[in-house]
């Protein structure tokens, strides 16, 4: 029965009106159970076969009934269909505890796994039923959590070079000790070490790795000797040493932005967006036109204040008897005279009317 649900057998689709959430509680009821018994059991395997049995039903039904289509949205799911997402996951649970008596057997039920939960992690990302933030916060912490544990990794094998070096001592005395003890309580350590999982299934999945040769132990001895001098780190933004000198000078090539073609093409592509406006006129072309409406006012200062003005101009030349410039002049001055004389009578006229 084992091997026929795991190398997977046809399963015969029920007619609708028969797929009910009864068949889903009997599955989650039936995995429940076997949850919490040994599995090497009999009784348990039976429990595990029963559940997988109506699972692979009423995922069989869902994928022919397409309840959760590509086009739709999380509230477009009636809320009797929701339940119908965590299938997968409970899907990949219950083959985990199935029992197996050779590697290949294993390894197929934990590729049915891996594909059931990534199925189900996709489906949560379409849906956006976790939160974009939430899942930054995850991906942020497994980054901490790696460069906590290398950084662990790399005191711990200084430490244990000071160890074997104050071993080799013959003037070793309970002080040295004491002072080990002290160096050994700088290791960052987890809170709570039962929170730390073991990922079996993932070491079963892993290929073995292959016998090390002699290569091996001289990379060993080198980073061993490299231990044993405990020099301080290089610093640097890239661990590397300083960019510049105290004086400016640079001290080895460095790149500003990222070298990666991928990365220039993203930049590039960020210089002109949607929201940018190019410039259609030159600055000059932008100040004649302007000057022309008369938003630029002209003049001002001493030379302004000491130069003539349009009447005294006009008086001035029409004093110049005797030239064609000064009769065009003096009649230029009769006529504005004319012009104000008529304005200012008109706009008594306009004030004295009721």
């Amino acid at each position: 029965m084992t091997a026929a649900v795991a190398a997977g057998a046809p399963v015969r689709i029920e007619p609708l009106e028969r797929v009910s959430p009864s068949i889903l509680n009997r599955a989650l009821s039936a995995a429940s159970k076997a949850y919490d018994l040994p599995t090497a059991e009999d009784s348990t395997q039976d429990l595990i076969q029963s559940s997988l049995t109506d699972l692979k039903t009423i995922n069989a039904r869902v994928l022919e009934l397409a309840l959760f289509s590509p086009n739709e949205t999380i509230e477009d799911i009636t809320t009797s269909d929701l339940v119908y997402l965590f299938v997968p996951y409970v899907v990949a649970e219950v083959l985990g505890r199935v029992k197996t008596l050779d590697r290949e057997d294993r390894m197929r039920l934990l590729q049915q796994a891996e594909f059931s939960l990534k199925t189900f992690i996709s489906t949560l990302e379409h849906f956006d039923i976790v939160p974009k933030d939430e899942r930054k916060m995850y991906e942020r912490g497994i980054a901490d959590k790696i460069k906590q544990y290398q950084k662990e990794k790399e005191l711990k094998g200084r430490v244990e070079v000071l160890r074997k070096r104050r071993s080799q001592s013959a003037t070793e005395d309970d002080a040295s000790l004491n002072e080990f003890e002290l160096v050994a309580t700088l290791l960052p350590t987890s809170p709570d070490p039962s929170a730390e999982e073991d990922d079996t299934e993932t070491d079963e999945v892993l290929p073995p790795r292959a016998p090390t040769d002699g290569s091996d132990s001289r990379s060993k001895q080198r980073d061993q000797d490299t231990m044993w001098r405990l020099d301080a780190p290089r610093g640097g933004p890239d661990g590397q040493g300083p960019l510049l000198d105290p004086s400016g000078k640079p001290l080895r090539p460095f790149t500003i932005l990222p070298a990666g073609a991928a990365d220039r093409a993203r930049l590039q592509n960020q210089v002109f967006g949607p929201g940018h406006h190019l410039p259609s006129m030159t600055v000059d072309e932008y100040l004649q036109i302007e000057q022309e409406r008369g938003n630029i006012l002209s003049g001002g200062g001493k030379a302004s204040e000491s130069a003539l003005t349009e009447s005294e101009q006009l008086a001035l030349d029409a004093e110049m008897d005797g030239s064609a410039d000064a009769e065009r002049r003096e009649e230029e001055k009769r006529l504005k005279d004319e012009n104000w004389a008529n304005t200012r009578t008109r706009t008594l006229a306009g004030q004295a009317t009721p």
